[in-house]
């Protein structure tokens, strides 16, 4: 695995300034590469959200909540385009469009694979999707981002110090703390949500988590940090 470090500095004043640690990529059938991105200002807004299944409408009401909210960094947790065997096709499903709206965000955004992604995906998008996991160090915090049907809850990632695994797939938002002090965030899906829950999407600073309905931005759940 070749090994290449990349310091990038933000010029503009209204974005933290941060560095992008890039390690690599794995030429297996399974992607191995993941980014590190370390925050080095005092504070970092991240807009967490997940499960799109090519669902070109509720993208663009992501992309709404993204110009409100003026998040620092993107961080999409897996299943881009693809509708998956289980689900429904929805009539809003459109993979073409949504391929333009995710470029559009491709210099502000971080991904990683979902178990519905795949190379033919990555061709059509203009940012890395097909890593298993994400780091991302800000507020104080580790963040392991990862689509969750490798990594959750009952299969903890095998690293140290982290205080905050972010994971997608379940479609059902989630926020709480283990016994052993790591929090569980799941932000749901903003296309295809279940467990009786609305599209949703989570929005993370320094002082807490909150996860938000899509459509009318009213607080599921909050955390303290």
């Amino acid at each position: 695995m070749n090994i290449k470090n990349l310091n990038v500095k933000k010029q503009k004043k209204d974005f933290p300034l941060y560095s992008i640690t890039n390690y690599g990529f794995s030429n297996s059938t399974k992607p191995l590469h993941f980014f590190k991105i370390t925050n080095t200002d005092n504070s970092m807004k991240i807009l967490f959200f997940s499960d799109v299944h090519g669902d070109a409408a509720s993208l663009q009401m992501i992309i709404e909540k993204i110009n409100r909210h003026q998040p620092d960094q993107l961080a999409f947790l897996g299943d881009a385009l693809y509708h998956g065997p289980r689900n429904n096709i929805k009539k809003e499903y459109c993979p073409k469009e949504a391929i333009q709206l995710f470029n559009s965000l491709k210099n502000k955004i971080l991904a990683v694979r979902g178990n519905c992604d795949g190379e033919v995906d990555q061709m059509m998008l203009e940012f890395p999707i097909l890593g298993d996991y994400t780091l991302i160090y800000a507020n104080q915090q580790t963040f392991f981002l990862t689509h969750g049907h490798i990594w959750n809850e009952n299969h903890l990632p095998p690293l140290g110090g982290i205080t905050i695994l972010a994971h997608g797939h379940t479609h059902i938002p989630m926020l709480k703390k283990l016994s052993n002090g790591l929090i569980m965030m799941n932000p749901g899906s903003i296309s295809l949500p279940k467990g009786g829950f609305p599209a949703s999407y989570a929005l993370a600073d320094e002082k807490e988590i909150r996860i938000h309905e899509l459509v009318n931005d009213n607080i599921i759940f909050t955390m303290r940090l």
